[in-house]
């Protein structure tokens, strides 16, 4: 009863846009508990700044809409992120020792069993998920098509789909896997490499943020201590 009242404060298409942040995050959590939570602080914000606040009447109103409107990207959005470089630092390794299980001639499902099996990691804690699922009845296809909705990268999702179709329709899958795997290994170098090049704007910040206020105090101590001695 409780629940089917919070339902029907909240819009379905949030609900359901929460659901669907929550599945990629990996997290059993209910959406209406982060939504309650979300506008529980908001009410709380406001009514705190409107009572403390001497501008309160300015002040509660936007950061209590900022932390509304914020807190989804603080607590579901960067997270995703994260998980999804995650999965594709660990997709290297999976899909490369999945690869040798495939030229070895196993099968699709075969050969993710054995993969599971050999890699602990997050990503092949999905695909043992999958693997219950096939268990409890599902196609292969059919649990691995489910699964990208578990997963937050592109770069992960094509490497499923690219296995879906290779065992509809017979395509070469451990050519597939190889480019796939090229793909992975290109696009952590890129990041790499992204990651390295915002080094010298971090370095700029820090030192304007530390070095040039010492730098400004260290100059200005002797007029200091002459100005307060005199």
């Amino acid at each position: 009863m409780r629940e089917s009242v919070f339902t029907k404060i909240y819009p379905k298409r949030t609900i359901n846009r929460i659901e669907a942040k929550l599945k990629l995050l990996g997290e059993d959590h209910h959406s209406l508990a982060i939504l309650n939570f979300r506008i529980l602080i908001s009410l709380l914000l406001f009514i705190i700044l409107l009572l403390t606040s001497s501008i309160g009447y300015i002040l509660a109103p936007v950061i209590a809409l900022l932390f509304y409107y914020v807190s989804e990207k603080v607590l579901l959005d960067y997270p995703i992120k994260k998980r999804g470089k995650k999965l594709e630092k660990e997709g290297l390794f999976f899909f490369q020792i999945m690869l040798l299980t495939l030229e070895s001639g196993r099968s699709l499902g075969h050969a993710l069993s054995l993969t599971v099996s050999f890699v602990d990691s997050e990503l092949s804690s999905e695909f043992k998920k999958t693997l219950v699922e096939v268990k409890l009845g599902k196609s292969l296809n059919e649990a691995l098509s489910d699964m990208k909705k578990r997963i937050p990268s592109e770069a992960i999702n094509n490497t499923i789909l690219n296995m879906v179709e290779s065992n509809i329709y017979g395509n070469n899958i451990i050519q597939s896997l190889n480019h796939q795997i090229d793909f992975l290994r290109e696009k952590q170098m890129l990041d790499v490499k992204a990651h390295i090049n915002t080094l010298p704007t971090k370095v700029s910040i820090i030192s304007v943020l530390f070095f040039v206020p010492i730098m400004l105090l260290i100059i200005l101590a002797p007029v200091l201590i002459r100005y307060l001695v005199g």
